[in-house]
């Protein structure tokens, strides 16, 4: 079977994109797990993921994530921006609804994040505070900025789903220099009794007002360059406790560049939304044959890299890295 893919990232968090939205291809759900335990190896084609893009009843186009271990997301801020940009490309619409696994989420073409840089703003919703949406195994409906001395004794956390779980805490930068953080996120994603389905843990500095940085272990997948519902629920944290304002723009650095989100808060109804907003890059178009039954023999008969595309986005990455050395 001949398979067209494309490799994408948004803030490096980057994935392999399918398109069953205007081509005739399908797959079981096997095949799909399959597939991503395949191509997304880094010895091989090498993602954090895959984003099947679909046709919907519903909406303008559907994706549906599959984590590099086969494990199958929710949802994806990084991912939806690029399922955003690609279904521009074929369907031409510089706005449209994405049907996820939970709820259909609104996505534009916006101003550029940096000169040249393709950038797309997304919705993240819904947002829940009551750890049973997560979940999360304690005696309370909901945690924010709080101790957990399950654990840890000093750390303050908050839990979110947006609608993918995290688990969230701000810390400095000798806390963020230790290896806690991969302590503390490999033991809440091995069977433990606080996170039965694990977590996406993140650790967040605030660098100055409007400004943070996130670095997030992204539950099936480990660290990453970026994770956007991670930086939206961060972004989303920093507001409920004071350090950042609901309706304004808040700059969110990481590892892979940066984004901008902002937190919308409807009194009346006591919901939240997040816009997130930010690059969706091209990195190369690849030909594969590929056996359905027998994935992992699959081969590349042609490859077309997005030179361009990857040059400019390594130009702000590398004044972005610059602007964090002295603050994280």
């Amino acid at each position: 079977m001949l398979v067209e893919g494309f490799k994408i990232h948004g803030s490096g968090n980057d994935f392999l994109i399918i398109d069953e939205l205007t081509t005739n291809l399908t797959f079981t759900e096997e095949e799909r797990e399959n597939l991503a335990k395949v191509l997304c190896d880094r010895e091989k084609l090498g993602a954090d993921g895959i984003l099947f893009v679909m046709k919907s009843a519903h909406a303008d186009a559907r994706m549906r994530v599959f984590n590099a271990d086969g494990s199958e997301a929710s949802m994806c801020g990084n991912g939806l921006r690029c399922v955003a940009r690609y279904a521009n490309d074929v369907l031409g619409l510089d706005k449209m609804t994405v049907e996820t696994m939970k709820v259909n989420l609104l996505v534009e073409k916006t101003d550029d994040i940096y000169t040249g840089i393709p950038t797309y703003k997304v919705e993240i919703s819904p947002v829940s505070f009551q750890v049973k949406d997560l979940p999360l195994v304690i005696d309370r409906e909901q945690l924010l900025n709080e101790l957990l001395p399950e654990l840890h004794e000093s750390l303050q956390f908050s839990a979110l789903a947006v609608p993918n779980p995290h688990l969230i805490t701000l810390v400095d930068s000798s806390v963020l220099q230790s290896d806690l953080q991969e302590e503390l996120a490999t033991k809440v994603n091995r069977p433990n009794e606080l996170f039965p389905d694990g977590v996406n843990v993140s650790f967040v500095k605030g660098l100055e007002p409007g400004s943070i940085y996130v670095r997030t272990f992204e539950r099936g997948v480990g660290f990453t360059n970026a994770c956007g519902t991670a930086m939206s629920a961060s972004s989303l944290v920093t507001c409920s406790i004071g350090l950042n304002s609901f309706g304004q723009e808040i700059s969110v650095y990481n590892n892979g560049g940066k984004v901008k989100c902002i937190v919308h808060h409807d009194i009346e109804s006591d919901t939240y939304s997040i816009d997130l907003i930010g690059n969706a890059t091209y990195e190369f178009k690849v030909l594969m044959d590929i056996d359905q039954v027998h994935p992992e023999t699959f081969q590349v008969l042609e490859k077309l890299e997005y030179e361009n595309e990857t040059k400019l986005y390594a130009k702000m990455q590398t004044e972005v890295q610059s602007f964090l050395k002295t603050r994280v």
